[in-house]
């Protein structure tokens, strides 16, 4: 069985068995917004959440060569904003921007925290934001839910002075989300699709008309409601719709959680790309803020 088979296998096997449980799951009265509010739950009406999350991709590998490359580093800083409409935490609409920064001809990875435009070595700017809504389809699972959002690209050339910049697509995304906690309460897994079609004309971006599947499976454990260590695993697989490009990847990694107030959470994670085809392998190295208000 080819890797991307066996992955996607264990996927649904792991989210069908859970799903199954989920209608006599109760929702925690207990516990840190860490344990309880994961991406599955909603916020009620008058809420806020708000994320931001940072990605810094580093590569000094890649399926189209043999050996090490000068290094590319890509640093992808993004923030969401939703609010909760209606009294039974079913609908929350919000927005998403998107920044990027990256350098390459084996500049150091840190240089993308400059946030310069130089010829043939980095871009930086604002590359897309998003309309989003989430909402959970079925009134008794309250722990599946749905976000859909329309990235609209801000930029006019995917390469800028030489340096790959980001993708000049639209991109139409689902994400579907869902959460088991263990009766223990302290093991928790989440598992999520991503779903991405990206449209435009061929000539303007390498993804248009692809559309690439994200399946991804976490599970946590918690020494305690405000702590804790988890464990990742990740597959994109990008569908050849007409723009003769496919690509997929898988990527594994590990990191942690920390209640820092009641309303102010931290997370660290770390992946490493362990295989893939027409694709950097890289990793990398992920820092994030949310506020639930």
């Amino acid at each position: 069985m080819k890797p991307i088979q066996a992955f996607l296998a264990l996927y649904f096997t792991v989210f069908c068995v859970f799903f199954v449980n989920a209608q006599d799951a109760d929702p925690q009265d207990e516990g840190s917004v860490i344990q309880n509010l994961t991406p599955s739950k909603l916020i009620g009406k008058g809420q806020f959440d708000i994320k931001w999350f940072n990605n810094l991709y580093t590569q000094t590998e890649s399926t189209f060569s043999e050996g090490t490359e000068p290094r590319q580093s890509f640093f992808t800083s993004t923030l969401e904003a939703y609010t909760g409409v209606g009294n039974n935490k079913r609908w929350n609409l919000g927005l998403i921007l998107e920044v990027r920064s990256n350098v390459v001809n084996d500049a150091p990875a840190l240089d993308v925290l400059q946030f310069k435009n130089q010829e043939n070595r980095s871009a930086a700017g604002i590359t897309a934001f998003a309309p989003s809504v989430k909402f959970v389809p079925f009134s008794g699972i309250n722990n599946f839910s749905v976000q859909s959002s329309l990235f609209i690209p801000l930029v006019s050339e995917e390469v800028q002075d030489g340096v790959f910049f980001a993708q000049q697509s639209y991109r139409l995304q689902n994400r579907f989300f869902y959460d088991y906690t263990f009766p223990s309460k302290t093991w928790q897994i989440f598992a999520e699709l991503n779903t991405e079609f990206s449209l435009g004309n061929e000539e303007d971006s390498f993804a248009n008309n692809s559309l690439n599947l994200i399946p991804g499976v976490f599970l946590s454990y918690f020494p305690s409601s405000k702590f804790t260590i988890l464990a990742l695993a990740q597959h994109a697989q990008r569908l050849d719709l007409g723009n003769d490009f496919a690509q997929d990847f898988t990527a594994l990694g590990t990191g942690v959680k920390y209640q820092l107030t009641d309303e102010l959470n931290l997370e660290a994670l770390y992946t490493n790309f362990v295989r893939g085809n027409n694709t950097g392998l890289g990793e990398t190295f992920n820092l994030g803020l949310r506020i639930v208000l």
